[in-house]
């Protein structure tokens, strides 16, 4: 744990990220600033998005109101084995070497709700959500389900200038196996403001994203923190600040993979600093049955595949189970 104070006392720096305007005409220079940021850090933010910032605002205040209800209220709908609902604090343990409990934040997971005829709904990550009730809470699953539509909008448009930042065509992650029928899971997530890295206390442990990329809302307050090289002794920190209509946007591994390590999943955490923290991370990640294997041009006779081919949902339930307490704990309240 002493290495991990060591680290915290270091971080004095806030990180100058690029800035990526997606109603760019020229698609072509926004490739080439993005390629830029992911060969960098893996971190970068997105302007002029479509995403209106009166959603954004109405999402917030929902997700207030569904975190200061009652525990038991918020228990009535505890996730389920689909990872859908309600996941309470120390639920979720993402760096076990160097966290003595599980993160000290609170959240609820919302995916993509398929027709009842959904060819993929029998699917762990296609299943239906799971709603407050509606007289607890009334408007709430309408706002989310509106804003979950826009944030996969704008992922989309990131994925284009990702696809060109790969030397791929335009439309190449639009194919039904990819982001044409995503795996897309969005999270409201509310952190107690406890962290004391030298007790083992963290309010998000260190780690990487598990999918393709993740869009991230938060309300302003401080708290996240990334190390741009996870190899560095000691680790370097910096802060991400927030900036006004604008939203961070990170890699995850399966990009990694899928780019055969050119661009960077890069590893982060969130420092509570005695203040609440509400954020709306946004997790895209392709279908459930997508291979990821190399892309055809990140390869080459001298920089051969470095991981092997592996289904996207074998890869996102090992991981989902690595870093979650099993269900059985909370007894009889658990769901199917």
């Amino acid at each position: 744990m002493e290495n991990k104070a060591q680290e915290e006392a270091s971080t004095i720096n806030v990180s100058s990220l690029t800035c990526i305007d997606l109603a760019s005409s020229d698609l072509h220079r926004s490739a080439v600033l993005l390629k830029q940021a992911c060969l960098e850090c893996g971190f970068f933010y997105v302007i002029n998005h479509g995403l209106s910032e009166e959603l954004k605002d109405e999402a917030f205040e929902q997700s207030k109101k569904f975190f200061a209800l009652p525990l038991n209220e918020k228990m009535k709908v505890l996730r389920n084995k689909k990872n859908r609902g309600y996941s309470p604090v120390l639920d979720q343990i993402l760096d076990p070497d160097n966290q003595v409990h599980g993160d000290y934040k609170e959240c609820f997971f919302i995916g993509i709700e398929g027709p009842k005829d959904d060819p993929h709904g029998d699917k762990p990550f296609y299943s239906p959500n799971t709603w407050p009730d509606s007289d607890v809470l009334p408007g709430w699953k309408e706002t989310m389900g509106k804003y979950h539509q826009e944030a996969l909008k704008v992922c989309k448009s990131i994925s284009r200038i990702l696809a060109l930042a790969l030397d791929l065509d335009v439309d190449y992650f639009d194919t039904p196996e990819m982001l044409g029928n995503p795996i897309a899971v969005m999270r409201l997530l509310h952190y107690e403001g406890k962290s004391d890295p030298s007790r083992g206390i963290y309010a998000c442990g260190a780690h990487s994203d598990f999918g393709m990329m993740t869009l991230l809302a938060t309300d302003g307050v401080m708290g996240l923190q990334i190390c741009k090289d996870k190899d560095a002794k000691p680790r370097k920190w910096e802060y991400v600040p927030s900036i006004k209509g604008a939203y961070i946007v990170n890699l995850g591994d399966l990009l990694e993979r899928w780019s055969n390590g050119l661009f960077k999943s890069t590893l982060h955490w969130v420092l509570g600093n005695g203040h609440d923290r509400y954020s709306i991370p946004f997790f895209v990640k392709p279908s459930h049955d997508c291979l990821i294997e190399c892309l055809p041009t990140c390869q080459s006779k001298k920089n051969p595949p470095k991981y092997p081919v592996i289904k996207c949902s074998t890869y996102l339930t090992q991981r989902y189970e690595e870093s979650h307490v099993d269900l059985s704990i909370y007894g009889k309240q658990t769901q199917e």
